[in-house]
């Protein structure tokens, strides 16, 4: 941590990144921004960005203080303030006409229209800048991994979630699945929903589950999109998928091999349709997501649930950002019975993707690995 900042500082940083949390699932594709007013140490007020299009977690902190005057005070942020108009003004407004001494930053926004152009401005305005490192620096990056991952590449950030057997299965020789996992373990997977924009299958799961693949958790106050890969336009039109596609809007994932006229019926039930071109599967799921980067409201965060043959695409694209596996106990045994990723994979050993961090939890009955393959 770099000497100007202190462990008082730390600590108010970590506040304002637990209050950035309150976001999730909310502000999308903006990313979750807590801050925190203080003086002297104490606490003036407190804000976070609570919905997409509303105000910023800088203005929630200052309108939090009331009448107090600022002068003199520390502006905790999690992440560095932003400089440019867009459904709402520069918070570096803001935080210029309050009369904030100083801010104290987190992480950077690594978005081209916001990188260090904020804090420059504040300090072309006199105003003390420090910009955190080491630990809490780490936690502030991570806990915006999707905002991070589609400003650098225009692609949603994917996380992979699987319940499989203490022998690696995820379903038996014949193909039965349903369940292998803990109900609390699914009841942990409808919130994982509500904090993404969209969940993905392929049309394999659609075909055999007929899922619905909504939030059904109470209180939810959105339902992600559904994405659907299905390059043969399969995916029939009397589904739960399409019937209820006004819970969330449904797209299908084609291949140019697709026939017409099964893409026009999936149109005219009211699915939008993404042609994803390739000359394999992962070059078509890599161009499937900078589509669905692109979109007019992009898609940030995909929770990824399968089925395996899916997986194996997307992780041999090399675009599985986390992975989240429910080990249960059960014991299913089988040569043909399915692993959980499937697809080409490492040649050698040497070769296969080292996670960067694992850890292990227990979810009632069952074990919940959750493994990060890459930091944005």
């Amino acid at each position: 941590m770099a000497p100007s900042v202190s462990t008082r500082d730390d600590e108010l940083l970590a506040r304002a990144i637990e209050l950035g949390r309150r976001g999730i699932g909310n502000v999308s594709p903006n990313p979750q921004v807590g801050a925190v007013i203080a003086r002297d140490g104490e606490v003036l007020g407190e804000g976070f960005h609570e919905r997409y299009g509303e105000a910023h977690a800088e203005v929630n902190a200052i309108a939090d203080c009331g009448d107090l005057a600022l002068k003199g005070s520390t502006l905790y942020v999690s992440l560095e303030p932003c400089c440019h108009a867009g459904k709402q003004p520069p918070c570096t407004d803001a935080i210029l006409a309050a009369g904030i001494a100083r801010v104290v930053v987190a992480s950077d926004d690594p978005t081209e229209k916001a990188s260090g152009r904020g804090l420059g401005i504040l300090r072309d305005e006199g105003i003390e800048v420090e910009v955190a490192s080491g630990e809490i620096a780490a936690i502030a990056r991570l806990e915006n991994q999707a905002f991070r991952k589609h400003a650098r590449s225009g692609k949603p950030w994917i996380l992979f979630k699987s319940a499989m057997s203490i022998d690696g299965k995820v379903a038996t020789r014949e193909g039965d699945s349903q369940w292998i996992s803990d109900a609390s373990s699914r009841e942990l997977v409808h919130g994982w929903r509500a904090e993404v924009d969209a969940v993905a299958v392929g049309i394999g799961t659609a075909l055999a589950d007929d899922p619905q693949l909504t939030v059904r958790t109470p209180g939810a106050e959105k339902q992600p999109r559904r994405v659907v890969f299905d390059s043969a336009a399969r995916l029939p039109l009397d589904s739960q998928l399409v019937a209820q596609s006004s819970e969330g809007e449904l797209i299908v994932v084609t291949s140019r091999a697709a026939p017409r006229n099964a893409v026009e019926a999936l149109e005219a039930a009211g699915v939008q349709v993404l042609v994803a071109s390739g000359e394999n599967e992962p070059l078509r799921v890599s161009d499937a997501l900078n589509q669905l980067g692109s979109l007019g409201e992009p898609i940030t965060a995909v929770l990824l649930e399968g089925g395996p043959h899916l997986a194996g695409a997307f992780f041999d694209a090399g675009e599985i950002d986390e992975v989240r596996l429910f080990v249960a106990p059960l014991v299913i045994g089988g040569g043909s019975a399915r692993d959980p990723i499937e697809g080409m994979g490492a040649t050698l050993i040497a070769d296969a993707t080292r996670a960067i961090s694992l850890t292990a939890e227990q979810v009632a009955g069952d074990i919940l690995l959750t493994a990060r393959l890459r930091e944005w």
